[in-house]
């Protein structure tokens, strides 16, 4: 490898794909027939986004050398992103067959396998990944994917030993971060503490990675969940309210309606109170900051925010305007008004979802 060469190597290492992309183009004018540069070139391109071009200098090395694993690969990855599933599978099993002894050949394959809608080809990632991983047991990538792989078919306690064994041969994987607090998170109810390692898990895979879409997102998701929880908390405090009003409008007077009002103020600071005693417990300081970041960018908990906050402030209103039954009544529109912004807000976010 020339020096030009070995220059655009340690470039793409540092994730500087553009620089790295015009040297070995710059390479490859002197040496078009150069296997290594021609897929060198093809992952900056495929780093950058451009998938056809990277297709067209696989394809071009393959011509040259038909044989090269590093270009049957590369090939595999980039069609995956072309989402040619069908031909992303051809490639990775060539890839296996030139060389069946490198744990990378079964990773490509597990991995391309993983993206697969049918369970079958779970079974197989899996299958491939534990390969990877017998052949290289000290390598966090081949854990990984046997995590990925494991939780898809939902062996949650293979997949969390994997995720945690990649993080400790990797402790700065961001994939893993993200793998093992996506497991965290569905297991939330049988692991105390869950929600809180999988929120960290998640801002800690954002900060290692900043292109890392799907740690930021998963943190959006937590933060807007958070905010619908807190809707049965508010009805809770809207109903006890609802009840006391009516109770005074039918002529409660002296200590009856005294009782009354402090009952009602007694539901909803207790309610709102344990409440947010419960999310001080469950979000630690250090990641109440990277939350409310999130929170503030996202249509979707700010409208989930502003339907929770129409609730709050009209059950204190309808306590102290307990004559006006219409204003009572606004509590059920409003309610209905927070279930319709829960279900538009979960469906964009669905539809904003980034690709696992």
């Amino acid at each position: 490898m020339n020096r030009t060469l070995q220059q655009a190597d340690a470039l793409f290492d540092l994730g500087r794909y553009e620089q790295a992309a015009a040297l070995a183009a710059q390479h490859l004018v002197g040496n078009p027939d150069d296997v290594t540069a021609l897929v060198l070139l093809a992952r900056c391109r495929h780093h950058l986004g451009d998938e056809q071009q990277a297709l067209t200098g696989i394809e071009e090395a393959l011509r040259v050398e038909p044989d090269s694993v590093s270009a049957w690969q590369m090939r595999a990855h980039v069609l995956l992103a072309l989402k040619e599933y069908q031909q992303a599978e051809s490639s990775a099993r060539r890839v296996v067959e030139l060389a069946p002894q490198h744990w990378t050949s079964h990773y490509t394959l597990g991995a391309v396998l993983s993206q697969g809608a049918r369970r079958k080809h779970w079974r197989a990632a899996y299958e491939s990944a534990r390969t990877a991983v017998a052949l290289a047991p000290e390598e966090s990538d081949a854990h990984f994917l046997v995590g990925l792989t494991a939780h898809q078919t939902g062996n949650h306690r293979v997949a969390l030993q994997a995720y945690e064994t990649a993080l400790r041969l990797d402790p700065d994987s961001s994939q893993a971060h993200n793998g093992l607090s996506l497991l965290l998170l569905r297991r939330r109810r049988l692991r105390p503490g869950s929600w809180t390692r999988a929120a960290e898990g998640f801002v800690q895979s954002a900060a290692l990675d900043l292109k890392d879409r799907q740690a930021r997102f998963n943190l959006e998701t937590m933060a807007w969940g958070t905010v619908v929880g807190s809707r049965w908390v508010a009805l809770a405090g809207t109903i006890a309210v609802s009840l006391g009003s009516a109770h005074l409008r039918a002529g409660a007077a002296g200590t009856d309606a005294l009782v009354t009002c402090l009952a009602c103020a007694a539901v909803l600071v207790g309610s709102w109170g344990g409440w947010l005693l419960f999310q001080a417990r469950r979000v630690p300081p250090r990641l109440r900051r990277p939350l409310l970041l999130v929170a503030r960018g996202s249509r979707q908990v700010l409208g989930m925010a502003f339907a929770v906050a129409l609730l709050v402030v009209h059950a204190p209103l309808a306590l102290m305007l307990w004559r006006s039954a219409v204003f009572s009544a606004l509590a059920i529109p409003l309610f209905f008004f927070a279930l319709v912004t829960s279900v538009a807000g979960r469906t964009a976010l669905q539809q904003r979802a980034p690709k696992t």
